[in-house]
């Protein structure tokens, strides 16, 4: 079973620093960045696994959200070369990537008619040819088509590259884009924020200050965002505190972030395939630490298809209350950057099954975390033979 009961602390028992820390989580006070520090170096994967639960049960009980979602990927043609990326091709060799046309863009919206997703998520590479009118009126077609759809779309490396090349600064182009139908932002591009490390795996893209100034504006325009991070590559402990104590500052500001999502580094075909992947223990830490830093985020989210299904379900006692959606990954973006699902799709029934299984209550959510059904009392069995539920 991979639901791992809260461990109740003897907090007489632990060492005075650690003591310290739990205290604070118990009284819902911060945390600094020193004891995130000293909680990814010295403290056991069953401690912060024990605090970050608490948090996770205090802000949101057993629930656990997911959500009906389905993938669009323009192209894997890309002007920068990352080198943790698996999934872009250089526009000097684009005829081994893929670039869709605007027409089969809307057909992959349209196959979706009839069925009950919530949400297109709409993030690729960064091909010098789709600009930002393409993509402006690629929004306006989807909107006219399906109104009641969220389009979560563009990564601050898509839209940064786009705004330059149109002469348009952040507020202007974010504006343009969301007039046009543009809801909100994933939080992909951020990678690690500190420049020693950013120097190394992504030197040519938009850097710790335009990332965080575009999610700032779509902020201050009524947009929420989410946030990421890439671990388990060249960081150590301290990038990653540094990363997030960035996060967790624009956070006080703009209280407009809806999750944070740490992304696992994995390393199939690409530049940085000789360094080894982090482990299960790590990955867990990673997410508990994260939930115990980052008091001001109201979501702490695992996605399913780079864990893996097991592992996402552990996951869920160490900070995580959300693992994504049911996802069509129609393009293989996931599979091609090293996920542990081959075909990273799952019913509604299946994510429902998956979260029942570790004791958790699942409840499908819109892309602002609104509620849009609890299936907690619902036996999984049901869902496929009820269209209403299904």
């Amino acid at each position: 079973m991979y639901y791992l009961c809260s461990i109740m602390l003897t907090v007489s028992a632990l060492p005075t620093d650690l003591k310290q820390i739990a205290e604070k989580v118990n009284a819902g006070t911060r945390i600094s960045d020193e004891e995130g520090l000293l909680l990814f170096e010295k403290a056991s994967l069953g401690f912060v696994g024990s605090l970050a639960n608490s948090i996770r049960e205090r802000l949101h009980g057993d629930i656990t959200y997911f959500n009906r979602n389905f993938h669009i990927e323009p192209t894997n043609v890309c002007v920068f070369s990352c080198n943790f990326c698996s999934y872009s091709r250089l526009y000097a060799h684009r005829d081994e990537g893929w670039e869709l046309g605007m027409d089969q863009m809307l057909d992959i919206v349209k196959s979706y008619d009839g069925k009950p997703v919530t949400e297109v998520h709409i993030v690729g590479g960064v091909h010098p040819k789709m600009n930002l009118e393409f993509f402006a009126e690629l929004l306006r077609k989807i909107k006219l088509h399906r109104p009641g759809l969220h389009i979560k779309g563009f990564t601050a490396v898509e839209l940064d590259y786009m705004f330059r090349k149109a002469k348009m600064g952040n507020e202007e182009g974010m504006k343009y884009l969301q007039e046009a139908g543009l809801d909100s932002l994933p939080g992909g591009g951020a990678e690690i924020f500190h420049p020693e490390i950013r120097e190394k795996i992504c030197a040519d893209k938009v850097g710790t200050e335009g990332w965080l100034h575009i999610h700032e504006t779509a902020h201050q325009l009524g947009m929420q965002s989410n946030a990421t991070m890439l671990y388990g590559h060249i960081e150590k402990y301290h990038h990653r505190i540094d990363h997030m104590k960035q996060l967790r500052e624009l956070q006080d500001k703009t209280r407009g972030f809806n999750t944070f999502i740490p992304l696992k580094f994995r390393n199939k075909d690409n530049d940085m395939s000789g360094i080894p992947e982090s482990t299960i223990v790590e990955d867990m830490k990673m997410y508990a630490v994260a939930r115990i830093y980052l008091d001001n985020f109201p979501h702490l989210k695992a996605y399913w298809p780079m864990l893996g299904r097991q592992n996402a379900q552990l996951s869920l006692s160490f900070g995580v209350n959300d693992i994504d959606g049911t996802i069509d990954d129609t393009t293989k973006i996931y599979s091609m950057a090293g996920s542990e699902e081959q075909n990273p799709s799952m019913s509604t029934a299946q994510l429902v099954s998956l979260i029942k299984q570790v004791k958790r209550k699942p409840v499908e959510r819109g892309t602002l975390y609104n509620v849009v059904r609890d299936y907690s009392k619902v036996d999984p069995d049901e869902i496929d033979t009820n269209p209403i539920l299904s």
